[in-house]
């Protein structure tokens, strides 16, 4: 190996050892410095005093600002699930009512059913019409009544 690259990698060793320690303590000793974070505060609420300077300026020229925007896409996504909802109600008693409307049936309409069945019903009365009336009783086929008990005829 040469002499310089050597050295290179010697002073890295050094100075990486110890340099999260040093920066560490920097930091720590810029953060407990009341000049640096009085100057930090200070920065912050001149942001916010511009934020708000903005806002006045966009109200003033009748424009939203980025809360204005943001509070009203929530509002529209608000808005945007309640009407789905609503939807899916309508959908589900609209096929719930056509479903009461009109039952559905396995062989077609349900008059041609009703006439397939009278059809049959009057081949079937064709077919057996003295079977279909009762029988009268002849006064031969009525049973004699029995002699009363005790006495003698």
């Amino acid at each position: 190996m040469s002499d310089g690259s050597h050295l290179t990698r010697n002073l890295r060793e050094r100075l990486g050892s110890g340099a999260e320690d040093r920066v560490g303590r920097a930091l720590s000793d810029l953060l407990d410095n009341p000049l640096l974070t009085g100057a930090i505060g200070r920065a912050f609420d001149a942001r916010e005093k511009a934020q708000q300077a903005q806002e006045v300026a966009l109200g003033a020229l009748n424009l939203p600002s980025a809360s204005d925007i943001e509070r009203l896409t929530r509002r529209l996504r608000s808005v945007s699930l309640r009407l789905e909802g609503i939807e899916d109600r309508l959908d589900r008693a609209l096929s719930g009512v056509q479903r009461q409307q009109s039952p559905p049936t396995r062989d077609g309409d349900l008059s041609e059913r009703l006439a397939a069945i009278e059809d049959q019903l009057e081949r079937l009365a064709a077919k057996v019409p003295d079977q279909a009336k009762p029988a009268k009783p002849s006064r031969a086929a009525k049973p004699k009544k029995a002699p009363a008990r005790g006495r003698k005829a």
